[in-house]
């Protein structure tokens, strides 16, 4: 993706609120909701993918079978069978029109308890991963196991565990567990290939000569090497045929480095080198990006300008020729030798270090190029290049803080993007996912946030973090809906996350009665607690507004919103309520039961806030969808119960009107 401003932050941490107040952000227009979708068909699509190249292992027939029979499976084998794979690919063949997918992370913060039922909803589908973990984590784990698969049970959700490879499992889960052995390497090859567009009768006659992965590759190097085989085919002269593209697969990956260091040795001017690094970052970028980025550069690291006339310098075509690189019929630049780029890439990041910093700077600057040929597809490349430097070498703290640069101050939509996409990158890798997630919150619920960088977060949880840890999303968006002010980006996503799953509504209804429903909270649950979604079948005919908990919650949150916000704001929230419990049965009766139970709690004011209630009532008689006698009907209903909240019978009282010093609506 991409963004803008260049200055290096080497610690993340800056300054904390430490007040009891909260902090306010407005958060900008620059990424619109045009966005969205660019950002979130990153997890179909890899998903996607998988499904089209995943041969099935041995043992995935029985575990579709398990899993379909009892909404359990437990999937074992050994490191590099594609047990991971196998477990996305099973719980995608059950989604269903209700619940979330949801990788299950026990060990976070965060994280409910595997034991807890709030952590299973109607028709979720369910991974716990844990094929990576320690003894003591697995230990810990089985022993909530069956209590999760009960609740999976009666959800009628689904659940696939990855297990450790060669643990132990309870006699009482036996049932449950599937082995997955690995198909033949060939197979998997092959499938790579046909996906890539590989003409089949270049790889079905391979013969023993042919330099192939076997059987001791595990599935991401095989994919790899497709994927290689791939790239060596487009870009081979003509003639040349599988052989070819196999053996140039291979060099490409050999250790390179002694090479590296010798041609970079022999290159000693500047603009040869910036020039190198620049074709490396934007490798396949069109031939005037890439010299307009390798310009700004030389200008970033203030190199001295080149005083020879322009009609007596090298020309681009020459200088690419002396760093092995060239332009294709199509204009766009690439080194001459297969995955030279990543191996330039690695040599200038680990062996000269200051230079880090700088490229950071130059980045913003380069998806900022007024020019045609930086597209998204060139933005979102020089982002993820870069990023894997540092993650490739533990360094995600320094991707975190310049992802906060780039977009901490007024800055462009390119560099917004970029940020989003350099956050995307540290989520989404293995071993960094957990901590950037841990940042992220930090971010969220804690840190001062400048410029932009509060929609960069939005985006990045409701597009990112809630596609697989739906749960973790809610809880960062809760804390930016309550701190945003002149926006309500990070609210709309809470609606709509939640709308997802009446397992998350509920849990953000507990989070907002257990806080201190300051006004900012009170504004989360006025549009968040929406009625028809409450009354709403999502189990065996159950719904929300039937749950003692969820009453509770409800009664406690309206209970503050009458004693505490002014009338114009919650009328239309109450207004959309009694029209919901027109027509809703003995579910619309309840829903009147709230507010009323709300407003009888509310101490010192009561009778000025029962007939503002119903005050409130009349006036929606006038805006009901339907039948005015309906909506009559609905008021007459409510006076009903604020009389017997009075404890006076409906004939005995006249409507409830506001105390001398209250006022009427």
């Amino acid at each position: 993706m991409s963004e803008r401003h260049s200055t290096w932050v080497d610690n993340p941490r800056g300054p904390m609120h430490t007040g009891s107040g909260d902090i306010y952000f407005t958060v900008g227009t620059h990424l619109q909701d045009t966005d969205r979708s660019a950002f979130r068909r990153v997890a179909d699509d890899q998903l996607t993918w998988l499904r089209r190249v995943l041969v099935d292992p041995i043992g995935m027939g029985e575990a579709r079978r398990t899993l379909s029979d009892t909404g359990t499976v437990i999937l074992a084998g050994t490191p590099g069978s594609g047990r991971t794979s196998a477990a996305r690919i099973l719980l995608r063949e059950h989604h269903q029109d209700t619940g979330v997918f949801h990788e299950l992370l026990p060990d976070e913060e965060d994280e409910l308890p595997l034991r807890d039922p709030d952590l299973v909803g109607a028709g979720d589908r369910l991974l716990l991963d844990l094929s990576a973990t320690h003894a003591d984590r697995w230990t810990a784990a089985r022993v909530d196991l069956s209590t999760l698969r009960k609740a999976v049970h009666d959800q009628h959700a689904h659940l696939v565990v990855v297990m450790p490879h060669g643990s132990a499992l309870d006699s009482d889960l036996q049932q449950y567990r599937v082995e997955i052995r690995r198909p033949p390497a060939l197979q998997v090859f092959q499938r790579h290939l046909r996906v890539h567009g590989v003409p089949h009768e270049q790889y079905l006659a391979v013969d023993q000569t042919v330099d192939i992965p076997d059987d001791e590759w595990p599935m991401r190097e095989i994919a790899a090497f497709a994927d290689l085989v791939r790239r060596a085919r487009e870009a081979a002269p003509a003639g040349h045929g599988f052989r070819q593209w196999c053996a140039t697969a291979r060099k490409a990956r050999d250790d390179r480095r002694q090479e590296i260091a010798t041609v970079v040795t022999g290159l000693r001017e500047g603009p040869q080198r910036a020039l190198l690094i620049t074709v490396a970052m934007l490798h396949g970028a069109h031939a005037d990006v890439v010299h307009q980025a390798a310009q700004l550069l030389l200008s970033t690291l203030r190199h001295p300008p080149d005083e020879i006339p322009l009609l007596q310098r090298k020309d681009l075509a020459e200088r690419l020729r002396e760093i092995s690189a060239g332009t294709g019929p199509d204009g766009h630049v690439r080194f001459t030798e297969l995955d030279y780029d990543a191996a330039i890439r690695a040599h200038f990041w680990d062996h000269m270090p200051e230079l880090r910093q700088h490229l950071g700077t130059w980045a913003a600057g380069s998806v900022d190029l007024n020019d045609p040929h930086v597209t998204r597809e060139v933005r979102d490349g020089l982002v993820a290049r870069l990023a894997a430097q540092y993650l490739r070498t533990g360094r995600g703290e320094g991707l975190a803080s310049l992802a906060e640069d780039w977009s901490a101050t007024t800055t462009s939509r390119a560099r917004l993007e970029a940020a989003v996409h350099a956050l995307t990158c540290g989520l989404n890798d293995p071993a960094h996912g957990r901590s950037f997630r841990q940042r992220i919150y930090q971010w969220c619920a804690n840190k001062h946030l400048k410029g932009e960088f509060a929609q960069v977060l939005v985006r990045v949880c409701a597009d990112v973090i809630a596609s697989s840890h739906p749960d973790q999303a809610l809880l960062r968006l809760y804390h930016l809906a309550r701190r945003e002010r002149g926006t309500t980006r990070a609210l709309q996503e809470v609606c709509e996350l939640v709308a997802t799953s009446s397992r998350l509504r509920r849990r953000l209804l507990d989070r907002l009665a257990r806080s201190a429903l300051s006004p900012a909270e009170l504004r989360i649950f006025l549009p968040a607690c929406d009625p028809v979604a409450l009354i709403a079948p999502y189990d065996n005919s159950s719904a929300l507004v039937e749950e003692n908990g969820v009453q509770t919650c409800v009664t406690t949150c309206w209970r503050a919103v009458l004693d505490e916000l002014p009338h114009a704001e919650w009328r239309p929230y109450a207004e959309r309520w009694l029209h919901t419990a027109t027509d809703a049965g003995h579910r619309g009766d309840l829903l009147l039961g709230l507010l009323v139970d709300a407003a009888d709690q509310c101490e010192g004011k009561r009778g000025t806030t029962f007939a503002t209630l119903y005050a409130s009532a009349r006036a929606a008689e006038r805006t009901a969808p339907g039948e005015a006698v309906r909506a009559a009907a609905t008021t007459e209903r409510l006076l009903q119960r604020i009389s017997a909240a009075q404890g006076l019978a409906l004939h005995d009282t006249p409507p409830p009107t506001a105390s001398p010093r209250g006022t009427t609506p």
